[in-house]
């Protein structure tokens, strides 16, 4: 591939509009899971998600003729992704995403950066500054903010929902390190068909234990998991891999933090979501928490 472009089919994108498109894609995502859950339960919505994503992944490996199956060496990585990055972090925000609106549910969701600082330190050692613990803060102090409504009294069946996208924030973090600290011998790309395929298959088992047999579909849930699995999530995995090959992953993640502004909007305008002050000012905090804690590496 050559520099500064990246191909999608037939066409070429320089990796800037990639980066922007992704952005795109994954903000609409938002209010397109959370219609997709509001008729399909949220751990099947996942399933299917993740399902629809694996047979795109494994079709484009093979139109690639690349190889298929990844050595013996990095399936940890597959196994410890699809469980935390995948099947957790999508069941947790599915279930969220009925409680809560899509755009105050994406800050929190995106706030995994904030995580892996102190996770990091922990697991590998990393140095940790001073800069970085105020990001933390910083971030910390955002997702409060964030939360606050909750803690009225009108407002209490929503600290589980809260709770579940940290919990899917962490998962992903917990992944992130471990991702760090494992030396990759196949590419990103040729291991993310498998890591789809396992979150699907955990996914499936959790649906019909907690869920029951799968129900029946309906035309707007169609057309979500249309949009959701092969775009926001086959072909944004796809993305984010070619986009990291030309910008630094520092740059690519402080590009990602603008899918949660133009999410919000996005579900103000479609979905009448309710943009207050607790929302702006938590996301800026969140945000400036993530930028800081990055600044310091």
């Amino acid at each position: 591939m050559p520099a500064g472009a990246a191909r999608i089919g037939p066409a070429r994108i320089g990796p800037a509009a990639l980066l922007i498109l992704i952005v795109l894609v994954w903000a609409v995502s938002w209010p397109a899971i959370k219609v997709g859950v509001a008729n399909v339960p949220p751990v099947w919505y996942g399933c299917l998600r993740y399902a629809v994503a694996t047979i795109c992944l494994f079709g484009y490996l093979i139109a690639r003729r690349m190889p298929l199956f990844p050595p013996r060496s990095d399936w940890p990585l597959v196994a410890v992704s699809g469980v935390l990055q995948m099947a957790a972090y999508s069941a947790l925000t599915g279930i969220a995403l009925t409680i809560l609106p899509p755009g105050r549910a994406s800050v929190l969701a995106f706030s995994t950066p904030l995580w892996v600082v102190p996770l990091a330190a922990w697991r590998l050692h990393e140095t940790v500054s001073r800069l970085a613990l105020l990001g933390v803060a910083m971030g910390l102090l955002g997702v409060l903010t964030i939360a606050s409504p909750s803690l009225h009294a009108d407002g209490r069946g929503q600290v589980g929902a809260y709770c579940m996208l940290l919990g899917a924030s962490a998962a992903w973090a917990v992944s992130l390190v471990f991702v760090r600290a494992h030396r990759m011998a196949a590419s990103a790309l040729a291991l993310a068909p498998w890591q789809m395929l396992i979150a699907a298959m955990l996914l499936c088992a959790a649906a019909f234990a907690a869920e029951g047999p799968i129900p029946r579909i309906n035309g707007i849930s169609v057309a979500s998991l249309l949009y959701v699995g092969p775009v926001a999530t086959a072909f944004a995995y796809w993305a984010v891999v070619a986009v990291g090959q030309h910008f630094r992953a520092r740059t690519v993640s402080m590009s990602l933090l603008a899918t949660p502004c133009l999410g919000i909007l996005v579900s103000a305008a479609v979905l009448g979501e309710v943009v207050d002050h607790t929302l702006v000012l938590g996301l800026i905090l969140v945000a400036t928490g993530i930028a800081v804690s990055a600044k310091s590496h």
